[in-house]
């Protein structure tokens, strides 16, 4: 009999990318506290404004306008007027100022600095200055034919028509009031064999409701277990998705207002396998009334598949937050020394409304030090991945950093809480978090032959096991890191202090059965699985792998009850049908034995087992006919 202990499930958490509820200020939405510039002020700063060529929208202000404005602020998109011709500009003139100056508008976090974002959507201190001496100069039209073009936006799919659309099977009723709404859409994906993805574009219905949303990849459609009813969706902001294989978050899959779908390059699509779900996780505000959510996914394939293979590193210090009321300058850090050299592709800085100062570094290996991102003034309504303009070259022994300022000040306008509270880290937006996310592409050293995102991820457990001890997730990951490089006592280590801090876990009852088998202790293999079976019924690895440590003690009845239900559990899985045949066989069930064996040799045709089992059946019923 073949005897297989199946590769314990990875558990990743997932991103997700922003959390918390608006303040009053929806995205695209100037303050409303600013509202204009008095002129005698504009005059006491910058003089007369005159020079010897008067500024002109159709000239000078239309180009700013278009480019850095109008994505947002058109019908049917997140801002709330448009900004398209001379007269919707010159109505909003004195708040244009006003929004600019502050660089409230246009949204753009990150300060400048020698590493380059793509598509930066900061306006230059020159283009600031032009703006204001419009508006003092009385807002001059200029001539027609300075008019630049007005852009030409894409009505519809922003990359053209979408090679599959996916829609949200039910809508979500929106209530008509609260803070923070978050419901995921389990949207599957209708394909049936391995595809490869090369952009997401996400419409997630009525924009002004939506804060945010962003999209994570289900490969074991275990997401289904948590809706009421099949197409329901699920509330929630924090999710747990399970793999079967080493398999790290890879890509940055996000939508927020004015935002733009990303079109990997070749070689760096994303795998979708038959079974695999789309989870989109939306954060929505509500508008007063009850409003019907139904979004859409549009999927972009490529015949190109995936020559390299990202991951995203997360640093956190969620377990130093503990900010006092009225604290004022909080800070937290962390920081990992790369294993290897990667190319970092982009950048993610996340935080809540107490956030003020974001900003993360690269100490090379030389001591010099990278700025990779810097954000003076956080604004969690604005938060964003940010695209290096070229991938940027961090060697081995690099030293990440991040360091967090908070501000838990009633000086803070943003603070949820009036009078300021004492805050922890949490998922609520009155909560906090401190993280940093970035996508890296890592490079095999000289003469390695595995998989150099293997190295990365065991270095960034190892470091936040030892950071927190307490944290179950990585005590798993860092487990079955070690088992599938062999190291079967650090593993169990591991696995053990993950079921002392979640005990009961049937992933991680599992996952210890299988370092049982693997050091020959067959009984406490048993026991394992069997706490696995009793937490999780539906559990399919766990009666496998019951099944095969009852083969290993020769209770062949109690293997065949095991293989049983799991070949009920995956009706399409060849090896639980030829191990359920085995056992039936050993049992002298010889009829029942057979049709097993076939229907695995129907979902495997040459299934060695399956093949060499029923051979002997036939042989041994043919004898009994004589």
């Amino acid at each position: 009999m073949m005897f297989r202990c199946r590769t314990p499930i990875w558990v990743f958490s997932l991103v997700m990318l922003a959390c918390g509820a608006s303040t009053g200020i929806k995205a695209g939405v100037f303050p409303a506290q600013i509202i204009t510039v008095p002129a005698a002020a504009t005059q006491k700063a910058h003089g007369t404004g005159s020079t010897s060529h008067p500024v002109t929208f159709n000239r000078d202000i239309a180009p700013i306008v278009f480019h850095y404005c109008a994505s947002c602020h058109r019908p049917g998109e997140a801002g709330p007027f448009p900004l398209l011709t001379y007269e919707d500009v010159r109505k909003h003139g004195h708040q244009i100022v006003a929004v600019t100056q502050t660089r409230f508008m246009p949204p753009w976090l990150p300060e400048p600095q020698e590493l380059k974002f793509a598509d930066e959507r900061r306006l230059g201190d020159q283009q600031i200055a032009l703006i204001r001496r419009w508006v003092e100069q009385g807002m001059v039209q200029g001539k027609p034919s300075d008019l630049p073009p007005q852009p030409k936006f894409v009505q519809g799919w922003q990359l053209g028509r979408p090679d599959l659309v996916i829609r949200a099977a039910k809508p979500f009723e929106l209530p008509a009031s609260g803070i923070d709404t978050y419901w995921n859409f389990i949207l599957p994906v209708p394909v049936e064999d391995t595809r490869w993805v090369k952009a997401v574009e996400i419409r997630p219905g009525d924009k002004r409701l939506v804060h945010h949303a962003n999209v994570l990849v289900d490969r074991l459609e275990l997401s289904r277990k948590l809706e009421q009813q099949p197409g329901d969706g699920f509330a929630g902001m924090e999710l747990r998705i399970e793999s079967e294989l080493f398999d790290p978050d890879s890509h940055f899959l996000f939508w927020k207002p004015g935002s733009v779908p990303y079109v990997e390059p070749d070689g760096l699509a994303l795998r979708i396998d038959k079974g695999t779900d789309l989870v989109l996780n939306t954060h929505l505000q509500p508008s007063g009334k009850p409003e019907p959510i139904q979004p859409s996914i549009g999927i972009y394939f490529t015949d190109k598949p995936a020559t390299q293979h990202p991951m995203l590193l997360q640093l956190e210090c969620d377990n130093q937050l503990d900010i006092a009321p009225g604290e004022k300058n909080f800070v937290v850090t962390d920081e990992l020394t790369l294993p290897i050299d990667v190319d970092l592709l982009a950048i993610y800085p996340h935080a809540h409304y107490l956030g003020k100062v974001l900003e993360a570094s690269a100490r090379l290996p030389d001591g010099s030090v990278e700025s990779l991102i810097r954000i003076p003034r956080w604004d969690l309504n604005w938060q964003a991945v940010y695209r290096y303009e070229q991938p940027v070259q961090l060697p081995r022994g690099t030293v990440i950093s991040m360091r967090y300022t908070y501000d838990n000040s009633a000086e803070n306008l943003a603070n949820p809480n009036h009078p300021p509270k004492e805050v922890k880290a949490g998922n609520r937006s009155s909560d906090e978090m401190s993280h940093l996310w970035l996508q890296v592409l890592p490079k095999a050293p000289p003469g390695f032959s595995g998989d150099p995102r293997m190295v990365l991820q065991e270095a960034l457990a190892q470091h936040r096991v030892e950071r927190d001890p307490g944290d179950f997730e990585w005590r798993y990951n860092l487990g079955a890191m070690l088992q599938a490089k062999g190291d079967l006592p650090g593993a169990t280590e591991q696995y053990q202090a993950a079921l002392h801090l979640r005990p009961g876990d049937g992933v991680v009852s599992n996952a210890l059965g299988t370092t049982m088998i693997g050091s020959g202790r067959i009984d406490e293999a048993i026991q394992y699985f069997s706490d696995s079976v009793k937490a999780r019924p539906d559990y399919f690895d766990a009666h496998y792998n019951l099944g095969n440590a009852y083969v290993a003690r020769n209770n062949f009845s109690a293997a065949a009850e095991q293989f049983r239900d799991a070949a009920r559990l995956k009706p399409e899985d060849a090896d639980a049908e030829a191990n359920l045949g085995s056992a039936l066989a050993q049992l002298g069930e010889l009829q029942d034995a057979k049709k097993h064996f076939e229907r695995a040799l129907q979902l495997k045709p040459g299934h060695p087992l399956a093949q060499e089992n029923l051979a002997t059946v036939n042989q041994m019923l043919a004898e009994q006919q004589r």
